[in-house]
């Protein structure tokens, strides 16, 4: 069975309403051909389900770990909470030393990352906790540098968090917010360095619009015609809270892939930003020179090691937005390649927002696949396509239609390709987002959904034809399918199940 090709097509949920539901309205043809002729189930990918509190979103990040991993893998926003509620939080060494170290040397402790309650890629729950630690050490110059969301919450809610913030801050009695900024700057994970300069320079320099209220400065930011939280340009509230040389710098994020770029500007020496004493919540890279308050425990015996000691050559293939989820996430977090792994990355498109491209590069992230399928090469083939996700956080729903359909039209030609070959197609997503564009209210939501999403086996063997698919399903049992149609025996460590019944 050679090729077997794994393809994820990112944000793709299952939703009966049809109403504001992307995937439907498309009604792409080879999507739904698929799903009347082979088998197929769904996949609970959300939650308990991906090592996350119950009712939360599934993300990218997680959803590749599992695919990968086959059991599941706490994440470190359960680590974390947990962390809170035992109270051994407040005595993490590293976080501890950074703000007493601070302190003692008269200089400001800096807290900066996502303010959101959704547990994407951070929570207010860490960054009220980080407040509580700093009275406890009775620091001061305690400085909040707020980035906003509008993508995994409401697109204008800023205002919420803002002022639940505002009054945290008076109970516990430590800090001052001393800047904004959309994370579309702040969190760019796409090489758009010059995004990320404009938060470096706003944090470093005061670079932006200056504001001293802070509600009126995001209703301040809408009026300027900056549509979105995701958006807001740069927005100083308070001079005093800049970063300056030996300040202490505590990033709250926990999800690794938005926080590299603006966590290499204050820890390499080229971009020229002041030398402070620098905190990650987690390990972002392994490359990164910075402090780790809470490392995660590795994951042994992950799909693309188990190939590799099987002697299976596997090829990872993604766009920019989505590459690190088909190589570092699925591998557990590990940078470098499994022995006969090769990878391939296409450029995402420059563009401001997707819903102006969205096709993204899928057509070539297509091609490049029916390139090394004519090779012979590859015993397994893993391929994301990012447009439901991407498009889908845009909420524009008539773009994201368009982005179903490109992608509809790719998985066509690979299917195609890989079953003259006499190979199998596995078809899943990793989270929702496309089926659901509006909230209940009627709002728009540009948001990850908890729904299950598709998991479809594709192959011209009859066996696997009629073959009957568990109805109980995860994203952690993807793994243990593929090994099992591989013939290969699965790891002890690997709770997942096949879904072959």
């Amino acid at each position: 069975m050679k090729p077997l090709t794994l393809i994820i097509m990112d944000g793709w949920g299952i939703s009966e309403k049809t109403t504001g539901n992307a995937v439907y309205l498309a009604q792409p043809k080879n999507f739904l051909n698929y799903l009347k002729e082979f088998p197929h189930t769904e996949l609970k990918c959300s939650g308990k389900n991906v090592g996350l509190p119950e009712k939360t979103q599934g993300n990218s990040e997680v959803g590749h770990l599992h695919i990968g991993a086959g059991r599941i893998v706490f994440q470190p926003l359960m680590l974390i909470n947990n962390e809170i509620k035992k109270g051994s939080f407040f005595e993490n060494k590293v976080l501890l030393e950074a703000m007493k170290k601070a302190k003692k040397q008269g200089k400001k402790i800096h807290l900066m990352g996502l303010l959101s309650d959704e547990g994407v890629h951070s929570t207010t729950r860490h960054l009220n906790a980080l407040l509580e630690m700093a009275k406890k050490v009775n620091a001061k110059k305690v400085f909040v540098h707020c980035f906003l969301d509008g993508r995994d919450v409401p697109e204008r809610s800023a205002g919420k968090y803002l002022k639940k913030l505002q009054e945290k801050i008076k109970e516990i009695g430590v800090g001052e917010i001393a800047s904004m900024i959309g994370r579309y700057y702040s969190m760019d994970r796409d090489n758009n360095w010059d995004r990320t300069e404009q938060a470096l320079r706003l944090l470093t320099k005061g670079k932006g619009f200056k504001e001293n209220n802070v509600l009126q400065a995001i209703e301040n930011a809408y009026k300027r015609g900056e549509e979105t939280d995701y958006y807001v340009k740069p927005i100083l509230l308070n001079e005093k809270g800049l970063i300056e040389k030996n300040d202490a710098v505590i990033f709250f994020n926990f999800r690794s892939d938005r926080s590299r770029q603006l966590t290499k500007c204050f820890t390499e020496k080229k971009f020229n930003a002041p030398k402070v004493n620098f905190v990650c919540m987690t390990r972002y890279d392994k490359n990164i020179k910075a402090k780790i308050a809470f490392e995660q425990t590795k994951v042994k015996n992950n799909l693309g090691k188990v190939l590799a000691e099987n002697g299976l050559k596997q090829l990872r293939v993604a766009e920019t937005e989505k590459y690190a989820h088909v190589t570092f996430f699925f591998n557990s977090q590990e940078e470098k390649p499994n022995k006969s792994e090769e990878r391939i990355l296409v450029n995402s498109p420059k563009v401001p927002s997707y819903d102006l491209k969205p096709e993204m590069s899928a057509i070539e992230v297509k091609e490049k696949v029916l390139e090394e399928i004519e090779k012979n090469k590859f015993d397994v083939i893993i391929v994301n396509f990012a447009n439901a996700d991407l498009v889908g956080h845009s909420g524009k729903i008539d773009a994201v239609v368009k982005a179903i359909q490109t992608v509809d039209n790719c998985i066509g030609g690979i299917v195609e390709s890989v079953l003259e070959k006499k190979g199998a197609v596995i078809i899943i997503s990793d989270h929702g987002n496309a089926e659901q564009m509006f909230y209940e209210n009627g709002k728009k939501c540009p948001a990850h959904t908890t729904n299950k999403v598709p998991f479809i086996l594709i192959s011209n063997e009859e066996k696997l034809k009629k073959a009957k698919l568990k109805k109980e399903a995860e994203l952690i049992d993807v793994a243990p399918t593929m090994l099992e149609l591989l013939e290969i025996k699965k790891p002890k460590e690997m709770t997942g199940k096949s879904l072959i019944d």
